[in-house]
């Protein structure tokens, strides 16, 4: 009788745990983002990504900022294989698990801003995890961003243990 207590008292565990969300708070309003900021490849910090992933991604280390409101903006670099550049200019806001990317930088040298961008999920079905990669690497602790500094940032990106 007690197997069965246990099994049905766990079962219920899980299931309030799964059904668990973030509570979002009403009064959180983002900061405007500024222009996207200059970028240098010469100084990116790469980000470890699967095997499957063909591009090579860095995170320009000078264009790292925490917003008051706890959102990580940054440059994010993908380079292919003959060399061309790509960038986005995004932020993750880690209390909710969320990313959004502000503007586009394409090989002919000139950023494009995304007209109305929204914040989705990490986990959501994006075309790269290269934000979910940044977040578990450095730029996210759990749900807060590592001791509110970029250079704690920095300092996690470069750790061999974050990657």
């Amino acid at each position: 009788m007690k197997l069965k207590r246990l099994f049905w008292l766990g079962l219920a565990w899980l299931a309030f745990g799964a059904g668990a969300q973030v509570v979002a708070d009403p009064d959180w309003k983002e900061s405007e983002a500024p222009p996207p900021p200059a970028f240098n490849t010469k100084q990116l910090i790469a980000i470890d990504m699967p095997r499957y992933v063909t591009l090579k991604f860095g995170v320009d280390p000078a264009t790292l900022t925490i917003t008051p409101e706890g959102i990580v903006r940054y440059v994010m670099v993908a380079t292919n294989a003959s060399g061309s550049v790509n960038a986005v200019y995004e932020g993750i806001r880690c209390a909710s698990g969320e990313v959004k990317t502000y503007a586009r930088y394409s090989p002919s040298g000139h950023w494009s801003a995304v007209k109305d961008p929204q914040w989705q999920g990490l986990n959501d079905n994006l075309p790269s995890p290269h934000a979910m990669a940044l977040a578990r690497q450095g730029a996210c602790q759990g749900r807060s961003t590592p001791g509110n500094s970029v250079a704690d940032i920095v300092r996690a990106l470069k750790s061999p243990v974050a990657h």
